[in-house]
């Protein structure tokens, strides 16, 4: 298998701090929403099936203590603003 490329996640202040402890599957995923991708765009742009991307980001949701995209983006603005 090959590693998956770090450079496929924008890279910003706010992305490591916020998308810490997440493998990088997830990390593309969850950077991919605060994006405003769908989940359709994002399996499209990463190679996997939509519900590998559900699959992905009930994890993300999981490890990150929240339930929605919306609050991925939440999130995110909030890490932002500091």
């Amino acid at each position: 298998a090959r590693p998956v490329q770090r450079d496929a996640v924008p890279a910003g202040p706010d992305g490591p701090a916020v998308l810490d402890g997440l493998a990088a599957m997830e990390r593309q995923v969850a950077s991919l929403v605060m994006e405003g991708a769908t989940n359709r765009e994002i399996a499209a742009r990463l190679f996997v099936s939509v519900k590998t991307v559900e699959a992905t980001l009930t994890r993300v949701y999981r490890k990150l203590g929240i339930r929605s995209r919306v609050d991925i983006v939440r999130l995110a603005a909030g890490r932002r603003a500091k």
